[in-house]
């Protein structure tokens, strides 16, 4: 599964050099970080609608699709900051037999 996220990742990597008429995450990283901003939390917002309408009895479908929109747009925010997949993976295989709760209180 997280082969997935290294290949989707380096497609991105890729693609920030290219022309931003030729390519939506080169247009993306050309219009900056508070473009990119904006995009996730528009990806986030159109997550939540759609888990809330699966709760009311809606298909899975568009969750899962928004959920697509909001992982790709979170990779490309990684890609504009210079951090990649491989460290948010590292940080939750970090986090394996640690309580949720414990993990959050150590935060503090």
């Amino acid at each position: 599964m997280s082969d997935t996220l290294i290949k989707l990742a380096a497609i991105i990597e890729q693609r920030k050099a290219a022309s931003p008429d030729s390519s939506y995450v080169a247009k993306l990283h050309h219009a900056g970080l508070n473009k990119i901003l904006q995009k996730v939390g528009e990806e986030a917002v159109e997550t939540l609608l759609a888990a809330r309408d699966v709760e009311q009895g809606a298909s899975r479908e568009r969750l899962i699709y928004e959920t697509a929109d909001l992982w790709f747009h979170s990779l490309v925010l990684l890609a504009q900051l210079e951090c990649g997949p491989e460290e948010v993976l590292a940080e939750l295989e970090r986090r394996f037999g640690i309580s949720g709760l414990a993990e959050k209180a150590a935060r503090g």
